[in-house]
Formats: structure tokens, C-alpha cells, sequence
């Protein structure tokens, strides 16, 4: 590898990235053919609703998919595969270099271990810290992320917290050792909007101040589009468009965007006129021979249906990929008389 090859080299480059489990029903592909890169300071939004591998796809990058789960392709980073590391070096990796938010910090917070002891054991492993420097790096981290008292705070239990401050415990966890990637798996779920617009504000407060790659996972665009520099789509384990947020947002292609920008609420409409996507997403164990989304597709026909569309450039300069067998205008035309219904 040439030094400039080095110099550009991503932090985290996905390629190809699927998720296999084996169940009594047969296999379930949770994930199919994932790529991307992500660059120091960058966001990634990855969207979709629930069962649409947005978690599984994190998982498998972090080596804690479940016993009957299976990753292929690759997961570099800094050129190194994390899918065929041992145990025991991406350990040294994960919680340092990498790290991760899960989503409800009450079952990712040991209940009968204080903040302190929580804390403190990140560090003493990682960095082989002391005690007493150990507990110092925290209390600073929690006044970092807004935890008021913090020094007498970090001596409380986690059920002591409220459901916000708990969320603001996990994310001073994860930066305790400045990782390089930091993947948030939905950061603000159940949590009030106030407190989420707390947590989505501390989150690029720290990544300007630590220069954090963060990979987002998330249902609601309106979160992405505060916090990500790139956005992919997900339906059935499989990209449906991937491409720069703002672009995506102001100039969506595929029917399952546009569907999920429609289903956000608006102040300048009726809470009884919200727009949902039609029908459920499908069942991982029997997806659609064609487009995973052709069941619920407004537009859909018989190629749909049969062929699997190709992720491919749009075309229109813009670095935008969707998968998706109908022109660009026959899906914002369907878009608009469906927003004007």
C-alpha cells in the first residue's frame, strides 16, 4: 500500500456486508450486500423500519451477532477485517477504538454494578488505568455529556437515573477511550423529544470536539437529517438508495423513501392525516422474489415482482445509488399526486 493509499485510507470501509441466521424454517438473509465508507467526522444514517437489518448489520461489524448468526464480505477497518479477527483482538478494538450505544441503556447497564465501577472497568482494561485515574476520567466524561454533580453522580446505580441521563451514561461509556467509530443503534428511541434533541445536539457536540465517525441507526429521518452527512435506506436487508443526506432528502427516487419522508409528521398537517407506508414489511424467513418492497409499492408490476432491481448510480451526478426498476419521474410523479390526494 502506497503512503497516499494510507493517508486516504477510510476508518470504517464496509463491503458487501450480508448476515446469514439459521432457523428450523430454513436460512433468513437479514442482510444483503451492504457497502459503504466512513471517513473521520462523518455521519452515517443507516434508516428503515423495524426487521429491516439495520441492527443486525452493526452487529455483525462489532463481532455480537447471536450463535446461529453468520457474516460474510468484508468490515475494514483501517484496512484490517473485523469479520475474521479472533476473540481476543477485536476485543482490544471494541469499547476502544470502536464503540457502540445500544438502544435501551437499562439492559445495557448492569444494574447491580454502580456508574463508577461500569465506568472505571472500560478504562482499567483499555488503557490499563488505576482506579483512582480511572474514576477522574469518568467523572470528567460525565460532566462532558451534561450529567450534573457528575463527581457524586457516578458513585448512584442506573436505575437511580432517568431514562435520558441513563442514555447520557451509555454515550460517556462508549467515549471514555475516544473511539475512532462510533455506532449509536437508535440513541433516542422512547425518549421524549425534548431530551432527544438533548442527546442528537451532545452527539455533534463531541464529534466536533473528538472528530468521531458515527454510524447512526434509526426509523426517523427527521433524526438524520440533523445529525448525518450520508444516508442509507434499508427495506428487507437490502439498500433501497445510499447517498448524500441533502440530496436524498430534497431529490428521493424510490418509492420507499419517498414513503417514509411522507409518514413524517408535520406541523402544517392534522394529526387524523398522518401517511403511513401501506401494509407490513415482509417476512424475512419468504421475501419477494423481485423488489423486497413490491408488496407494498403503489407502482409496482411484473418486473418488480420477479426481478430483482440492481443498486445502481442515479445518474444524475449526484453519487446517488438506488435499486429500483421505475424511472426517476414516474416515482416523484407518483409521489406528488399521492401528496396531493
Amino acid at each position: 500500500m502506497t503512503d497516499r493509499a494510507r493517508a486516504t485510507m477510510s476508518i470504517l470501509e464496509v463491503k458487501n456486508l450480508g448476515v446469514q441466521f439459521s432457523t428450523p424454517d430454513g436460512a433468513v438473509y437479514a442482510v444483503n450486500g451492504l457497502t459503504f465508507a466512513l471517513d473521520k467526522g462523518q455521519t452515517l444514517g443507516i434508516v428503515g423500519e423495524s426487521g429491516s437489518g439495520k441492527s443486525q448489520s452493526v452487529l455483525a461489524m462489532m463481532g455480537l451477532l447471536a450463535r446461529n448468526g453468520k457474516a460474510s464480505g468484508q468490515a475494514l477497518y483501517k484496512g484490517t477485517n473485523l469479520l475474521d479477527m479472533p476473540a481476543d483482538a477485536l476485543n482490544k478494538i471494541r469499547g476502544n477504538r470502536m464503540a457502540m450505544i445500544f438502544q435501551d441503556p437499562m439492559t445495557s447497564l448492569n444494574p447491580y454494578l454502580t456508574v463508577e465501577r461500569q465506568m472505571t472497568e472500560v478504562l482499567q482494561f483499555h488503557k490499563g488505568q488505576d482506579r483512582a485515574t480511572a474514576r477522574a476520567a469518568s467523572v470528567r466524561m460525565l460532566d462532558a455529556v451534561k450529567i450534573p454533580e457528575a463527581a457524586r453522580r457516578v458513585t448512584m446505580y442506573p436505575h437511580e437515573f432517568s431514562g435520558g441521563m441513563r442514555q447520557r451514561v451509555m454515550i460517556a461509556m462508549a467515549l471514555l477511550c475516544e473511539p475512532e467509530v462510533l455506532i449509536a443503534d437508535e440513541p433516542t428511541t422512547a425518549l421524549d423529544v425534548t431530551v432527544q434533541a438533548q442527546i442528537l445536539t451532545l452527539l455533534r457536540e463531541l464529534q466536533r470536539d473528538f472528530g468521531t465517525a458515527i454510524v447512526l441507526i434509526t426509523h426517523d429521518l427527521g433524526v438524520v437529517a440533523g445529525l448525518c452527512d450520508q444516508v442509507m435506506v434499508l427495506y428487507g436487508g437490502r439498500v433501497m438508495e445510499q447517498g448524500n443526506a441533502q440530496h436524498i432528502f430534497h431529490h428521493a427516487s424510490h418509492p420507499y423513501t419517498l414513503g417514509l419522508l411522507r409518514a413524517i409528521p408535520r406541523m402544517d398537517r392534522d394529526a387524523d392525516s398522518l401517511l403511513a407506508i401501506p401494509g407490513a414489511p415482509p417476512n424475512m424467513a419468504r421475501l419477494p422474489k423481485g423488489c423486497p418492497f413490491s408488496e407494498r409499492c403503489a407502482i409496482v408490476n411484473s418486473q418488480c415482482r420477479d426481478v430483482m432491481p440492481v443498486l445502481e448510480p442515479l445518474g444524475d451526478g449526484s453519487a446517488t445509488l438506488r435499486a429500483c426498476h421505475k424511472s426517476v419521474g414516474t416515482v416523484q410523479a407518483m409521489h406528488a399526486e399521492g401528496a396531493s390526494a
